[in-house]
């Protein structure tokens, strides 16, 4: 039996997963029978319950309509399944019980309101399980949804929730400590906003809330319906446990748009697909870990980092990734921190892509002091036989498309062993401010199938389009055909602050390295101890097609580059003590700083020939060059 000390209630671990009150009614309109214990909702009829009532049967005609009362919703389950709810309109947040027949264990559940506000809409969640500081709270729960295992105020043990409905909640977890330990949540059908909530699995929001996930076993499938949210300062940990997302089916007269609120689709902008993401972390001052776990979404996204302050995202010996072909790990916006260690990544399109405008982007190894100040940091709470189960090791990414998408200010480190493989670019630079750093004295090692490590072009997305009165994702990206022209303004020479900055350390690099901006932004790349073989040039880039739109999406970053002499897009590079460049092709560079040790030359058997601003010249350690530098091998 399962045993809810506050509140007293109790519930049997059975297939009818709940006492519930003997059936008692009120018409609002018509007559309606609960003659052996059956409930008739005739068509134009309206049927309010004002308490939790089980019947055998339940009838609603098309048109019937069953309702509570104000500050209260109603749920339907049968035989412990939630199910038969739907949203009633598009973009709406309100659900009602669905016209048919339902048979078996038909439990209506009247239960308190938790309406939620986000933003411009207020949200009016349902959920199997509520918990607030004083413990699980029945009269805002629908425990007829909770089947078998053990349920007491801070500790759901092995129980199961399943939902057919649409935007029903698993667990929602306000400002208290709880831990769910192996619990199966699976639901079927659409959520309706993941920036909300509305349709999780579970959700742990208020500042006041540490929620332990602990080898639970998630499955959704349907259009947002998240399977872990942490919100609004929640402390949210997940470990032991394996959570997956797939897509369902967005309505036929969805718009897609960029306003958040009604946000069911990611922004094709982003050169992806999907509308379902596995994950989501929001709010102010809000953690979610996860530990030896295994996160996937069939697109979109595994684990996103959305609008709020102070974020951090931490994921340590676990399996990230996408069952589709195109998606991301995780997501970086503001000043989020997320922080990779020890884990493998297999993603459609990207590993993260950073959004800025200050997000903290950290890759590397999960060694035991590393992981030890971390449980510290982000009050984990894991114990040191824990701690030992998080394998020491390095991150290991595979990504179909390209590593690292800037797509926003950002600043990026890989360390340690970590192994980038990506068919193309390992770091996609869309004209952002960004600070890379890689180092690979430990063995950390880029491996981009097209050959080149990083690639600056302007920023892609066509951005929304105001359509009465709403931002929706019609834009069209439209190749320019001019040349661009010089900002004389503007030194090409020159690391600015606002370029897009990278350092290597220590790594062995072969590959290239364009920068094929149009307007005003440096490529400032700096190498300490490192041999880089490959192009280092300013570039003029042609996507494959001349316009881009949602139906192309996946065109979106990929380009060919023409070399040639910098106008707005300078070139600076320093080769740092120990290091040499070794030149594969012509290259364009604006400024040329080789340390007394360093060198730079042409492949075995090949002739470099240097000009700077038209003349020869021979590069000699210890000097700086700036200018028109032209680098030929023959």
């Amino acid at each position: 039996m399962t045993l809810i000390t506050r509140r007293s209630v109790l519930i049997a671990g059975t297939a009818t997963a709940g006492a519930v009150l003997l059936p008692t009614a009120t018409a609002s309109a018509g007559t309606k029978s609960t003659t052996g214990k059956k409930i008739t909702v005739g068509a134009g009829e309206t049927y309010e319950l004002s308490t939790t009532t089980r019947v055998t049967e339940l009838s609603v005609a098309e048109g019937g309509i069953l309702a509570a009362p104000d500050g209260y919703s109603l749920s339907l389950t049968v035989d412990g399944v939630e199910t038969g709810q739907l949203l009633t309109e598009t973009g709406g947040t309100a659900t009602l019980i669905q016209a048919g027949t339902y048979r078996g264990d038909v439990v209506l559940t009247v239960a308190e309101a938790n309406d939620i506000t986000y933003e411009t809409l207020t949200f009016p969640f349902r959920q199997a399980v509520y918990v607030d500081a004083d413990g699980v709270d029945r009269d805002k729960s629908v425990l007829t949804a909770v089947q078998g295992g053990k349920l007491t105020d801070t500790l759901a043990k092995s129980v199961s929730i399943t939902s057919t409905g649409e935007c029903f909640d698993g667990v929602f977890v306000q400002d208290a400590a709880y831990t769910l330990q192996n619990p199966t949540i699976s639901l079927t059908g659409k959520g309706r906003c993941d920036f909300a909530g509305y349709g999780a699995a579970v959700v742990g929001d208020g500042s006041g809330t540490k929620l332990v996930v602990d080898g639970a076993r998630i499955d959704t499938k349907g259009v947002v319906r998240t399977t872990v949210i942490a919100n609004d300062g929640a402390n949210v940990v997940v470990k032991n446990s394996r959570l997956r997302a797939r897509n369902g089916v967005l309505p036929a007269d969805y718009q897609a748009t960029v306003e958040t609120p009604y946000m069911q689709s990611v922004p094709w902008m982003l050169g992806l697909d999907g509308n379902v993401r596995a994950t989501n972390l929001i709010g102010a001052g809000t953690k979610a870990t996860y530990i030896n776990s295994t996160v996937f979404s069939e697109t979109w996204g595994a684990l996103s980092v959305e609008g709020g302050k102070a974020l951090k995202l931490t994921v340590l010996g676990s399996h990230i990734g996408n069952t589709g072909d195109y998606g991301y790990g995780t997501y970086a916006i503001g000043d989020a921190t997320v922080r990779v260690l020890g884990s493998r990544f297999d993603v459609g399109s990207y590993a993260t892509i950073i959004a800025g405008p200050a997000a903290v982007v950290h890759y590397g190894d999960s060694t035991r002091a590393a992981v030890a100040a971390l449980n510290d940091e982000l009050e984990l709470g894991l114990s040191s036989a824990e701690l030992k189960t998080i394998p020491v090791t390095n991150t290991v990414v595979n990504s179909g498309h390209f590593g690292y998408m800037f797509f926003g200010a950002g600043t990026l480190t890989l360390d340690g062993g970590t192994v980038v493989n990506s068919e193309r670019a390992t770091f996609l630079n869309k004209g952002q401010q960004t600070a890379i750093t890689v180092d690979g004295s430990e063995g950390a090692r880029l491996n981009p199938a097209d050959g080149i490590i990083l690639q600056m072009i302007e920023l892609d997305d066509p951005g929304p389009v105001m359509t009465d009165g709403k931002m929706l994702n019609t834009g069209v990206y439209t190749e320019p055909t001019t040349d661009p022209t010089a900002d004389s303004a503007f030194d090409v020479t020159t690391a600015h602050s606002t370029d897009g900055a990278a350092t290597f350390t220590s790594i062995k690099l072969k590959g290239d390295f364009y920068n094929g901006m149009r307007k005003g932004k440096n490529m400032v790349l700096t190498f300490e101890d490192t041999t880089v073989e490959g192009v280092i040039s300013a570039t003029r880039t042609k996507h494959r097609v001349p316009t881009i739109d949602a139906s192309t999406f996946y065109e979106l970053g990929i380009v060919t580059n023409t070399v040639q002499p910098a106008v707005n897009n300078g070139v600076v590079v320093s080769l740092g003590s120990g290091s040499t460049w070794t030149v594969t092709g012509t290259s364009y560079v604006t400024a040329l700083t080789v340390a007394a040790d360093a060198a730079v030359k042409a492949p075995r058997g090949k002739t470099l020939t240097v000009t700077v601003d038209g003349s020869a010249t021979t590069v000699a350690p210890g000097r700086t060059y700036t200018g028109a530098i032209t680098l030929t091998v023959a």
